[in-house]
């Protein structure tokens, strides 16, 4: 099995693949272990996996300082402390280790013998096991009954009042429910790992194909605006599960990068009468983004924040938006009114431009709340100089309601499909050439 990369300080490795639903199991697991660890009253709890030739480190909780180990690390399978447990040589659970004949030996064996081994490669150091003064160990196993690997608890003081019998009954509780409850552990590590590999090839390969879907101005249907939109090689998945899924593996804002870069590149083929709006998350957007934009858009670009995370309260947000709004970029703020944002975020911000989310827009002609909201959102843009745009349009009596409640602007299949960057450019040229910008 190739190794690949390294998620989380885990060793990734490559593996085929279906489209990925990534399990959220991670922050699961760190909880039972600190359960675990409190309950048998421990320093470090761990949860290592079983490779052919090692042990690997996948989630610790509690305080590693008397123990250097890290998650990613590589511990010898048939040697050291938690080998030798794992294959039966020493017993699951040792009050003190300093007086318990079956560890003498281990004891007295040269340090290293758990010398972890990072995933990347270095030796951050041993795992000298005459630190440890108690553990308390049991087997996972997969859902076939397999041995998964080892559910670890220390301590670097004797822990005379623990149980072989009742410490060890939970032990093994927490174990199964490892197994039963959570979900297959090895399941989660290989989707993950088939996760890294598909989103790295990704980036490698310049990223997803962009689309530009146009957006109209209503009053007398013209072309005022062009969308950036992704499309993955999975077509079945829509993108908002690929970055997600980037995310989980810590490749969100790398994802994000790459697709902005290539659509700020589309900007000289675009003509100048038209706008080009490109999506970025709260947390792209205050870990910089100023090295891929130009220096003056003059209006033309308009960077729409997703709010499919929290908009961060300190004030990195508002910052990097007033950094843009310095180089004549404009802020849009997407999906508004089906994720985290409210009307104070709205405040905020600002924005520009306010887009309606198309779950609202989808039968508003039939829903007086749904008209209700987009004209409160009218109102609302008219007090703090924006515009809305309603997305999502797909029949003639939505466009025709959308009119109704005084929205300006409108985006969706009605109006426009996405098309290839090429053709786009090519077919609004026309179409744009006596309008000014939204």
């Amino acid at each position: 099995m190739e190794v690949v990369g390294v998620v989380g300080g885990t060793a990734v490795t490559a593996d085929p693949g279906v489209p990925i639903e990534l399990p959220q199991a991670t922050s699961i697991i760190a909880d039972l272990l600190d359960i675990l660890r409190r309950q048998l009253d421990m320093d470090l709890a761990l949860l290592v996996r079983a490779e052919r030739e090692h042990l690997v480190v996948q989630v610790m909780r509690g305080s590693p300082a008397h123990f250097p180990l890290a998650e990613g690390d590589l511990l010898a399978r048939r040697t050291g402390l938690l080998g030798q447990i794992l294959g039966g040589h020493l017993p699951g659970i040792v009050a003190d280790t300093s007086t318990d004949p079956r560890c003498a030996a281990l004891r007295t064996a040269p340090a290293g013998g758990d010398r972890p081994q990072s995933a990347g490669g270095d030796e951050p150091g041993g795992l000298d096991v005459r630190l440890v003064r108690a553990y308390a160990c049991s087997p996972v196993l997969d859902s076939d009954g397999e041995v998964y690997g080892l559910l670890v608890c220390l301590a670097r003081r004797t822990r005379l009042s623990i149980s072989a019998t009742r410490d060890g009954r939970f032990l093994r509780l927490m174990a199964a429910f490892l197994t039963d409850s959570v979900l297959d552990p090895q399941e989660m590590w290989t989707r993950r790992r088939r996760v890294w590999q598909e989103v790295s090839d990704l980036i490698d390969n310049g990223g997803p194909r962009l689309v530009l879907q146009p957006i109209m101005r209503l009053e007398d249907d013209r072309v005022v605006g062009l969308e950036a939109l992704s499309r993955f090689p999975d077509l079945s998945a829509p993108p908002q599960h690929w970055y997600a899924n980037a995310a989980t593996v810590g490749l969100a804002s790398e994802l994000e990068r790459i697709v902005i870069r290539s659509a700020v590149a589309l900007l000289p083929m675009l003509p100048e009468q038209l706008t080009l709006t490109v999506n970025v998350s709260p947390s792209t957007l205050v870990s910089g983004l100023l090295d891929l934009l130009p220096t003056q858009a003059s209006g033309r670009l308009v960077m729409e924040i997703t709010e499919h995370e929290h908009i961060s309260d300190d004030g990195r947000l508002l910052l990097a938006v007033d950094m843009l709004r310095h180089r004549g970029i404009r802020i849009a703020i997407d999906d508004l009114g089906t994720g985290y944002a409210g009307l104070a975020q709205l405040l905020r911000l600002r924005p520009e431009i306010i887009k309606l989310d198309g779950v609202i827009t989808r039968g508003i002609d039939c829903d007086a709340a749904r008209r209700a909201i987009a004209a409160g959102l009218v109102e609302v843009a008219a007090a703090i100089g924006g515009r809305v745009v309603a997305e999502g349009i797909e029949t003639p009596r939505e466009l025709a309601t959308v009119r109704a409640v005084g929205i300006p602007y409108g985006q969706g299949f009605l109006l426009g499909r996405p098309k290839p960057c090429a053709d786009a450019a090519r077919l609004f040229r026309a179409a744009a050439s006596t309008v000014s910008p939204a």
